[in-house]
């Protein structure tokens, strides 16, 4: 960990080269801050979590292999004191409370601005919550509104369907999360009872249209 007199350290975990040139800049432009590494997968992300002992880890959920709600699901359960924040363009609406249940920091949108992100990666490493003013009255809200449509699906059944929209194959999709593909087809069988759909065209159907929706930020 850093001495507090001197930069405070960043691992940023992203699939996209621009994106992570993008937040190198931004970072390092803050005194404060340095970027200390930046990988593409999870398995790449728990190596450098090891071997450069960052003060917050930058995570994105689409990896380029493997899946950042694993990643910082077990990250928090090995690291339990590394703050986790989530920087996705996956609406917050659908994922926030999920991966701050299982043990993110704090979660922003990529379509945030610099300020407000450069707040949340402040916020975290003060050791604290960081949740967008959007969320906060979201869920102080959330027990006199309907639950959203996509409340009664699992984190794993999430993470299927996203996978499922962004054309990716029952075995492919086990290979990522781990698991055998009839436990895969046994959450296909699920997400299309929760979801009233009769046939596989339509929960890919359905899969695609979630995916674009929520990458989108209007799901």
């Amino acid at each position: 960990m850093s001495s507090p007199s001197s930069p405070r350290k960043v691992l940023i975990v992203d699939d996209h080269p621009v994106v992570r040139r993008g937040l190198r800049a931004l970072i390092d432009a803050e005194p404060d801050l340095v970027v200390c590494g930046e990988v593409s997968a999870e398995h790449e992300a728990r190596a450098a979590i090891r071997t450069l002992a960052p003060d917050v880890v930058l995570v994105d959920i689409s990896l380029a292999e493997g899946d950042g709600i694993n990643l910082v699901r077990d990250a928090h359960a090995h690291h339990p004191t590394l703050p986790l924040l989530v920087l996705s363009m996956h609406d917050e609406a659908i994922y926030a409370e999920r991966l701050l249940a299982v043990g993110a920091a704090g979660y922003v949108m990529k379509q945030a601005e610099p300020a407000q992100f450069l707040q949340a990666l402040r916020t975290v490493l003060k050791g604290e919550t960081y949740r967008s003013e959007a969320l906060r009255q979201r869920q102080d809200a959330a027990s006199s509104e309907p639950a959203g449509e996509l409340v009664p699906l699992s984190t794993r059944e999430l993470q299927v369907i996203g996978l499922i929209g962004r054309g990716i194959s029952s075995r492919e999709i086990a290979d990522r999360l781990s698991v055998s593909v009839k436990t895969v087809e046994s959450h296909r069988l699920a997400i299309k009872a929760k979801r009233h759909l009769a046939t596989n065209a339509q929960l890919v159907q359905y899969a695609i249209q979630w995916h674009a929706a929520s990458t989108n930020g209007t799901a």
